[in-house]
This record gives C-alpha cells, sequence and structure tokens, in this order.
C-alpha cells in the first residue's frame, strides 16, 4: 500500500538534513552523504520540488537554536510540506517533546514522514504508533550507548560523566559502590 497520494506531491518534500556537532560534519561524512541522498529518495516516491534544509549541520547540539529546523516545522503548519525525510527520527527532534509536536503538526496537515525505507502517515494509528515507539527505542538506544562509552573510557566519557553522581560512573547502576569496592578500585 503506498502512502504517497497526489495531494502529497503538490507540496514539496523536505530533506532535512542535521548532525549535531561540527566534530561529527568532519568526521561522520557518509552518515551525511546518506541524508543528502534522500533527495532522490524522495524523487523516487514522485516528488519534483524537493527543498534540502541543511542549516543545521554542526550546530544543533548542546540547546543551540535550530533555524532549519524551525523553518521546517513553520513550512509543515501552513501545509506546504507533503513529505519531511529524514535518516532517522533523532535526526527530526532532540527529544521526544520536539518528535511528538511535529507527529502531530504532520497528521493535523495530511504531511507524511519518510526514511530510507518507509513511509507514514501520521493520520493512520498504526504509521502512528510505529512513529512514536521508534522515537522511544532510538532514544533508550542512545541512552544505553552514552552509558557504555562512559564506561569504556571513550572520549565522549568525560562529557557524560560530569553530569552523572559520582556513584552512577564509578559504581554501577542503583545505589553507590559498597565500601568494599571502593576500597578495592583504590
Amino acid at each position: 500500500m503506498t502512502r504517497v497520494t497526489p495531494e502529497h506531491l503538490t507540496r514539496a518534500a523536505w530533506v532535512y538534513v542535521r548532525q549535531s556537532t561540527p566534530g561529527q560534519v568532519r568526521q561522520h561524512q557518509e552518515s551525511r552523504g546518506r541524508q543528502y541522498a534522500l533527495r532522490d529518495r524522495a524523487r523516487q516516491l514522485g516528488w519534483r520540488n524537493v527543498e534540502v534544509v541543511d542549516e543545521d549541520l554542526g550546530r544543533s547540539g548542546g540547546g543551540t537554536e535550530r533555524p532549519g529546523y524551525d523553518r521546517l516545522l513553520a513550512a509543515v503548519c501552513r501545509g506546504d510540506v507533503g513529505a519531511v525525510l529524514s535518516l532517522e527520527a533523532s535526526r527530526l527532534a532532540r527529544n521526544g517533546r520536539e518528535w511528538h509536536t511535529l507527529i502531530d503538526y504532520c497528521g493535523l496537515v495530511g504531511c507524511l514522514l519518510a526514511d530510507e525505507t518507509s513511509v507514514y502517515d501520521p493520520r493512520l494509528p498504526d504509521d502512528r504508533l510505529l512513529l512514536r515507539i521508534s522515537a522511544q527505542v532510538d532514544r533508550s538506544f542512545r541512552r544505553k550507548w552514552i552509558a557504555d562509552s562512559g564506561r569504556s573510557g571513550s572520549p565522549i566519557s568525560a562529557k557524560v560523566d560530569r553530569f552523572r553522581p559520582k556513584w552512577i560512573t564509578s559504581g554501577g547502576r542503583g545505589s553507590p559502590p559498597s565500601p568494599r569496592i571502593v576500597r578495592a578500585r583504590r
């Protein structure tokens, strides 16, 4: 069943390209290339008018303003967008509130959400559920990855550890380490 209708194709498809830090922009060129390739995916789905929003590259981490995302959301709300394409849900929104807001607005105006393999219509209950679950799974995976990288001594650990209580970074989850464990680690 195709979700794309002639009505969707009368509006533009918007591709949102995002990497959170300047370091990611430099180091993860393959990811960026895959995101730009979504233009071709939009054309394969039937769109002729494809807009790429990439002004948030390298500036979306750490609570900074995202003019590209704001522009995208405004265009969705005006009903100018037939589909929003991104590599994954996490590229569109930094947090659950932003993601659910985008799903709600897309559902209200009949805008599709798509990635490399699927097209979702937020007006359909099953698609809406899949979109919400995928975002939750993605956030859970990222939290676990950050926690694991913090324990492994990777470069991200210094950034992550400063926001965690000391007993979490040194003694595991759930409770502070026992005095016996603390002595053994010294």
